[in-house]
């Protein structure tokens, strides 16, 4: 239990933290009148919106959601056409009886 004592000044800071900010941002600091503030509101809603600067790069056009995932076209493989057995290289190589290679 002694380990844990110095978990005591940092749990008490903030507690007193959490009670300044409780009493700080109460209600009713700094409270404006109902008429004041529907005006505030009627000026900023009749307010003319500044325009936006434009942005260099030209926006994309939106994908087709179509709800089924594709992929990004590539390349398709080349299919070649098929080689004649006879013209087909041996890929262990022509063994003779006294080769003593390990298979």
């Amino acid at each position: 239990m002694e380990i844990l004592l110095w978990l005591v000044p940092a749990a008490v800071l903030t507690l007193a933290s959490m009670a300044w900010v409780a009493w700080w941002g109460r209600e009713g600091r700094g409270e404006v009148d109902r008429e004041t503030a529907a005006r505030r509101l009627g000026e900023a809603l009749t307010r003319e919106q500044r325009a936006r600067p434009g942005y260099a790069a030209p926006a994309r056009d939106p994908e087709r959601r179509t709800g089924v995932a594709l992929r990004a076209p590539r390349d398709r493989p080349t299919v070649l056409p098929p080689v004649p057995a006879e013209e087909t290289p041996d890929p262990q190589g022509e063994a003779t009886a006294d080769d003593r290679r390990a298979s």
